[in-house]
Formats: C-alpha cells, sequence, structure tokens
C-alpha cells in the first residue's frame, strides 16, 4: 500500500491551529520562515525532535536551530552577552542564528543540540512559524524541510516533493523571500554565511568568518545542500550532457539572474537547483557568482553541493 502523500493547507489560521494540534501532540509540521522551509517540532519534546531526524535522515551530531517568539523566550533558553544582545537587537527578527550558552534547566531536548553545551537559536520574522510558535506555545527546532543532504526547500510544493509523506502537513505562505538558510554566528565568528551579510554585521561587531573542529552549528556538514546530480561549477559554457543555471551575462538553460542581481539569486538559487536536478541532463553546471555580499552564501551552498 502505497504512503499517503502530505496534506498541503494555505496559511491561515484554520492551517495553524491544526499545525498546532500536531506539534502540542508531539509531531511535526513544515513550516514556512523567511529562509527556507522549516520542518519544526517541540524543541522541548525528545521524542518529536527524534521524528525530524528520523524524517529528515539528518546525522545525530548535527544541531537543529530552534525558533522562539522574542528575545525573551530567547533568553530564557540560552546565556547572551553583551555582543549577542547587540546583534539580537539589529538584526532580530530575521535570518540571525546565534550560538550561545545553552541556560541550565532550560528543558530543550539534548537532542537538539545533539549533546552540545551550547545552542543555536534564532528569532524568525516570518508571519507562518511566528504564528505557530504562539498557537503552540513551545519552541520550535526547526531544520529545513527536506532530505538530509538534500536541497533545502523555498516552496511547499519542494517540500512535498522531498519528504512526502514524512512531513504530514505543510503550511504553504508561497515562495521564501531570503531563498537561503540564515546567517550563522558564535561569539564574532561566522559559521555559516547566509542573507545577513559580513559587512552587514561588521556594522555592529567586528566579525571574521571562522571554522571549528566540530560541527556545532547546522549546515557545517561538507556534504551538505546536495543534488542528486553531479554539480560543476564557474561554468562558462554548456558542455553536451549539462544543464546550465546562469548568472549575468552566462545564459544557459536557466539563470539564477540574468540582471546579475545577488538578492535575486539568492532568493533564486534552491528553485534552479530543483528543476536543474528534474531535468534530463545528466549533470548540472553553474554560472560563477561573485563572491561578495549574499554571494558568499551562495557560493557556500554551491560548494557543498558539489561537494561528494
Amino acid at each position: 500500500m502505497e504512503a499517503q502523500p502530505p496534506v498541503i493547507r494555505a496559511f491561515g489560521a484554520a492551517a495553524i491551529a491544526e499545525a498546532a494540534v500536531l506539534i502540542r501532540a508531539g509531531g511535526i509540521v513544515a513550516v514556512p520562515t523567511e529562509t527556507v522551509y522549516g520542518l519544526a517540532a517541540d524543541a522541548r519534546d525528545a521524542q518529536a525532535v527524534a521524528r525530524i531526524y528520523a524524517a529528515k535522515g539528518r546525522p545525530s551530531f548535527n544541531p537543529l536551530i530552534v525558533h522562539v517568539a522574542d528575545l525573551a523566550a530567547a533568553e530564557a533558553i540560552a546565556v547572551f552577552d553583551a555582543d549577542a544582545h547587540a546583534l539580537a537587537a539589529r538584526f532580530w527578527p530575521g535570518p540571525l542564528t546565534l550560538v550561545l550558552p545553552l541556560r541550565d534547566r532550560a528543558g530543550i531536548a539534548s537532542l537538539v543540540t545533539a549533546g552540545l553545551d551550547t545552542i543555536a537559536i534564532r528569532v524568525p520574522a516570518h508571519r507562518a512559524i511566528q504564528a505557530l510558535i504562539a498557537a503552540a506555545d513551545a519552541p520550535l527546532a526547526a531544520p529545513s524541510a527536506n532530505a538530509s543532504n538534500g536541497l533545502s526547500p523555498t516552496r511547499a510544493e519542494h517540500v512535498a516533493a522531498s519528504l512526502g509523506a514524512r512531513a504530514p502537513l505543510i503550511i504553504d505562505d508561497g515562495a521564501t523571500e531570503a531563498g537561503v538558510e540564515s546567517t550563522i554566528v558564535a561569539g564574532r565568528t561566522i559559521l555559516r554565511p547566509g542573507p545577513i551579510t559580513a559587512d552587514m554585521l561588521g556594522r555592529v561587531l567586528p566579525v571574521a568568518p571562522g571554522t571549528t573542529a566540530h560541527v556545532s552549528a547546522p549546515g557545517q556538514l561538507a556534504t551538505h545542500y546536495a543534488p542528486a546530480k553531479p554539480l560543476r561549477l564557474n561554468a562558462r559554457d554548456r558542455e553536451a550532457d549539462e544543464w546550465l543555471i546562469g548568472f549575468g551575462d552566462v545564459t544557459g538553460d536557466d539563470t539564477l539572474s540574468s540582471r546579475g542581481d545577488l538578492v535575486e539569486a539568492a532568493a533564486a538559487l534552491f528553485d534552479a537547483l530543483h528543476r536543474a536536478d528534474a531535468s534530463a541532463a545528466a549533470r548540472i553546471a553553474v554560472a560563477p557568482v561573485p563572491d561578495d555580499g549574499v554571494g558568499v552564501a551562495i557560493n557556500d551552498r554551491l560548494r557543498r553541493a558539489a561537494h561528494r
């Protein structure tokens, strides 16, 4: 017997109420944020969080981001210093995740932090996940709503295609705005580039890109964000068996931005990769993208996607 397809509900009060019932019962729900669609569960419920890992096939050592309603809710879970307060004041609600010390007796399931003494936390700006946080009255662990190492979803149909019945309910509120996952900062180190760029952060605090010896935040696995097909980067011409994703003056079967607009490219990135993966071509090629501003995040995702 074939598994039932996921239920997709248009965003609204009824859909959020239905989703909140599932969350409170220990279930999982796919919900849009301003970055990508997330697969959400109550971050205090270890079994619910385990359902996220099971649905995604996610490695147990890769932590999850916890989404909360506001700064006060974040401070009940994590220990903030002056730097964290400064970043939160400037960029929350929004696509910035802070990696901070986990507060004693915070009530967060250890599976969320992968056993670490830090937690990745953010206050999202999107109306759908904020409505679900309020209706469920819970902090939500919500990694991207796709199979692990697959393409991150920017539309409800991407979630359905990647997870199928493993995402029993999907809240559909259209395409996400940013198109790439949140920027992650630990202290004054950028662990993952994203919509909040280094230049934007630098206007608040001196920050620098960095790496860690262990996985302390989502998106640090080398093979994250990979399509099924081989991917060639910095391509200016299409080879015979390739689907070429263009940028700027490099035209192809698709384009991230014919105008060379990096923000437009970021929003289009995963849509374009999904289309390429679904095409008849055996391989994917992507045109060069400038490595500045949000282009750093785009290239980060593409390098991970090309790593095999």
